[in-house]
């Protein structure tokens, strides 16, 4: 009998552990609970990075049902069920109902709790993701976020989440989406909230209760342009995307982190600050990586309409050029909030038009930089012929403008409120504000007289300036010589390159920069350093220093005095190439600011010494790891998805959004820099050409570039444009994908890469290009919709290609309308008599993948 006893007392035992074994810890269904007290019942999340039950926040013992990570001792609690409505007790439980709805009930079965959704069919489950969302859908359809019924993604509490969706819609106003805790023991409502205001160019906003705490600046289609500290909060700034429109309107603003592995969220805290937190693994805490606002002067309107504040001066506020404070007591006495008010009315105001009349000279503008734009701003829609400048001018209610890109023109009617000036970081933005002609300073103000007298001083100041560099030359040479900064930068200097090439340096330029062949330079955009500066920083050009070698010369690791990693290109005495570009480069990336380009720190010419220093990128370039058997199992899709998003980004940038419109010329897989978090940045800017804003294509005599990723047009008739980058980039993102060189075709039947991806996309297996050590790591829909896309930007007619633009736009798109691209014939399967593909010479030059030079006929 008690053999019996045990027999029937081991096999219950085994059958319930095989129940709960079976038991699926992601999902609940109508047949299951979550028991308060019992956390077995806990829904964990497959990867168990997100757990779901009961809690008490901090030294409170009200019961919650809530979701935080699984896997961190130190609860962090990401979404709360019933925030308003505790139980009191651990007699509580979470279920279905039988509505098909969830219901958190306490200890007396009353619903405290419920998801209150529309549904068709009460035979419901829900499941916890992977992302942290909580997805209430039928049970044929468990976890499908498109056919959820309910999900907690859309009913946030304080907290947002990488893989959430915001809504943004101009037709129907501010959206609430997130509200904070009353306190940090108390999940119920609190006194703020955080969300988007989408008029004109969508704008994060901080609320208290329903006045305005704090806001992002902007959106730019890039980052958020109120933001200061922008070279510190890369991954917040550049993480965020707005989608395109949908049919009623509505866009969605996501995140995506930099690392995908990384634990990262967003929240409104209880106390009404904005904040990123990252988890660190090391320390094993969460580390606050931004703050808003975090200054007096992040505060709303701190300085009052037409005030300024900045942080760094005391007292913080001043009034705009042209205001006075509205009570000047009470300015005077601290308290500013009132702000400022026209010191001279405008010349509309006073006349009744805007048309010059007796009362006065017409009204104009003063530019201001360095500004985080104010509030309310309109966006308008521009004609061919109109400039956003005169558009404000034709309204007397119009007191500024703005024309910022990837937003348009901008105008603000009425009083200017919330305006900051930054010192360093944010974006680097202009407004023009509206003035009186008397507040402009001047065009009559001047007195012939007064000019008069400035020509002669200053004529006499530099007579005594030149006469005093004659006499002291040899001093300021050896003190110039002497120095690890140059400090001929305010001197009348004109250093002439002894060497055959006739380069020259002229450091007596204009706005305390200098010329380079004829181009103006900032010095504050380009610091020169000296030789022996440059030597001490790479430890006199060392061997255990060298990073590599290219046709201009060798690249040399260093480290300046303060700390900063640095890459030293230094030009070769010996090399036939490199002295066009290295000027070249100096020109065009001096004045270039966006995370994925490489940027250039400054650089030293002197006797026949050229060299140019970057920044240090500890990961090498993409083709170290991409062409590498051993190294490419090191990117992963999400990594060179990532890679490929910001290739495109730069590009985008120098083809449209930069200050100068650029033509990279040499994209490739060599030219694209990896930082330690394998961001990409591009690189090598000496064969890069500026065109004018109305040029769309030139042409050369002097072809340049790397065989394989030029552009047809480019290599046979000299004729670049931004579609040949597109060309470019178009191989590169196959490249990408397959984790193949182009050129490592030139022996078969394909000729190229290209001419091998045609071939499967025609037959319909596109997918058998994806690199088979990134497969099981592949989102497959996204690498066949990079695979279309790299189809479409090396077709052989330039008007056929997509532009940067459009290319952005279907990466980030979930579902877009791709045209069929056409065949790309150059590089598709050739006759017996062309089954080389390319000239021996050409093979020659080319074998090692080298930047190249050759003349071509037009």
């Amino acid at each position: 009998m008690d053999n019996i006893r045990v027999f029937l007392s081991s096999f219950l035992f085994l059958v319930c552990s095989l129940a709960q074994f079976c038991h699926s810890i992601d999902t609940l269904t109508k047949s299951q609970s979550i028991k308060d007290g019992d956390a077995s019942g806990n829904l964990i999340s497959t990867d168990e990075k997100f757990e779901l039950g009961f809690f008490s926040p901090g030294n409170s013992t009200l019961r919650y049902v809530g979701v935080w990570y699984h896997k961190i001792e130190e609860q962090t609690v990401v979404w709360v069920a019933n925030r308003n409505n505790p139980v009191s007790n651990k007699n509580g439980s979470f279920s279905i109902g039988s509505d098909g709805n969830l219901m958190v009930l306490d200890g007396n079965s009353n619903a405290v709790w419920s998801s209150n959704a529309s549904i068709e069919s009460n035979t419901t489950a829900a499941k916890l993701t992977d992302d942290g969302n909580f997805i209430l859908a039928s049970s044929e359809n468990i976890g499908a976020v498109d056919k959820a019924y309910w999900q907690s993604f859309e009913h946030p509490t304080d907290t947002y989440l990488p893989g959430m969706r915001v809504r943004v819609n101009p037709n129907t106003g501010d959206n609430h989406a997130f509200a904070s805790w009353k306190s940090v023991s108390d999940p119920s409502l609190g006194n703020y909230t955080l969300g988007v205001d989408p008029h004109g160019a969508p704008q994060i906003i901080i609320w208290e209760h329903m006045k305005r705490r704090w806001r992002s600046g902007q959106w730019n289609s890039v980052i958020f342009t109120g933001v200061p500290d922008t070279a510190n909060l890369a991954s917040f700034l550049y993480g965020f995307k707005l989608s395109p429109p949908e049919s009623d309107g509505s866009m969605y603003f996501t995140y995506n982190p930099a690392i995908a592995s990384d634990l990262l969220r967003f929240r409104i805290s209880w106390d009404g600050h904005e904040e990123q937190l990252r988890w660190n693994e090391g320390n094993k805490n969460w580390t606050i990586t931004q703050r808003q606002p975090d200054n007096k002067c992040e505060l709303y309107n701190h300085c009052g309409d037409f005030g300024i504040c900045n942080k760094l001066e005391s007292p913080k506020c001043r009034c705009m050029d042209g205001f006075v404070p509205k009570h000047v007591e009470q300015w005077n006495r601290g308290n500013r909030s009132d702000g400022c008010v026209r010191r001279t009315k405008l010349q509309c105001e006073r006349n009744g038009s805007v048309a010059a009349q007796n009362g006065g000279g017409e009204d104009g503008f003063k530019g201001f930089e360095c500004m985080k734009l104010p509030d309310s701003a309109d966006i308008l829609q521009l004609g061919q012929s109109e400039s956003c400048e005169e558009r404000c001018l034709q309204n007397c209610s119009c007191t500024a403008y703005s024309e910022i890109t990837g937003i348009g023109c901008m105008i603000w009617s009425g009083n200017l409120v919330d305006v900051q000036e930054f010192n360093k970081g944010g974006s680097i933005l202009k407004i023009h504000i509206r003035l009186a002609d008397s507040e402009l300073g001047g065009k009559r103000a001047i007195s012939n007289a007064v000019i008069i007298v400035v020509v002669v001083v200053g004529s006499f100041v530099l007579a005594i300036s030149a006469w005093l560099f004659w006499r002291f030359k040899g001093e300021i040479e050896a003190l110039c010589k002497d120095s690890p900064m140059s400090c001929c930068k305010s001197s009348n200097v004109k250093i002439i390159d002894p060497s055959s090439r006739e380069f020259s340096l002229d450091l007596s330029g204009p706005s305390e920069g200098f010329v380079i062949d004829g181009s103006q330079v900032n010095s504050a955009d380009l610091p020169m350093y000296n030789f022996n500066a440059v030597a001490a920083a790479t430890d006199n050009f060392s061997e255990e220093n060298k990073l590599g070698q290219g046709g201009f010369g060798p690249v040399y690791k260093g480290k300046l005095p303060e700390g900063q990693e640095i890459a030293v290109k230094r030009l070769s005495r010996k090399s036939g190439q490199g002295d066009e570009e290295f000027k070249n480069e100096i020109i065009m990336i001096a004045k270039l600011q966006h995370r994925s380009l490489v940027r250039l720190m400054g650089c030293c010419i002197e006797g026949e010494e050229k060299m140019l220093l970057y920044e240090y990128m500890p990961n090498k370039s993409l083709d170290f790891f991409l062409f590498d058997p051993e190294k490419q199992g090191l990117l992963d899709w999400t990594k060179r998805f990532s890679i490929i998003e910001g290739i495109a980004r730069g590009l985008l940038y120098l083809h449209r959004d930069s200050r100068l419109r650029i033509i990279h010329r040499d994209l490739k897989a060599s030219n694209i820099l990896l930082d330690e978090e394998m961001n990409p940045k591009i690189s090598d800017f000496g064969m890069a050409r500026i065109f004018g804003g109305n040029q769309n294509e030139a042409n050369t005599l002097r072809v340049v570039g790397t065989y394989g990723y030029m552009s047809p047009e480019y290599a046979m008739e000299g004729l670049f444009s931004v579609k040949s980058d597109v060309y470019s980039f178009g191989v590169l993102l196959l490249e990408i994908v397959t984790g193949r060189r182009n050129t490592s075709f030139r022996t078969s039947d394909y000729c190229s890469l290209i001419g091998y991806a045609w071939h499967l996309w025609n037959e319909g297996k596109a997918m058998d290009l994806i690199d088979p050590k990134i497969w099981e790591s592949c989102d497959r829909e996204q690498a066949k919709r990079c695979i279309h896309i790299g189809m479409l930007c090396v077709q052989d007619s330039a008007m056929y290609r997509p532009t940067m633009a459009s290319v952005v736009l279907m990466l980030e798109s979930e579902a877009p309308t791709i045209p069929i691209p056409r065949q790309p014939t150059f590089t598709s399967r050739r006759s017996s008599v062309d089954v080389d593909c390319f000239s021996e010479v050409h093979d020659t030059v080319s074998s090692n993948d080298l930047t190249v030079t050759m003349v071509a006929g037009r």
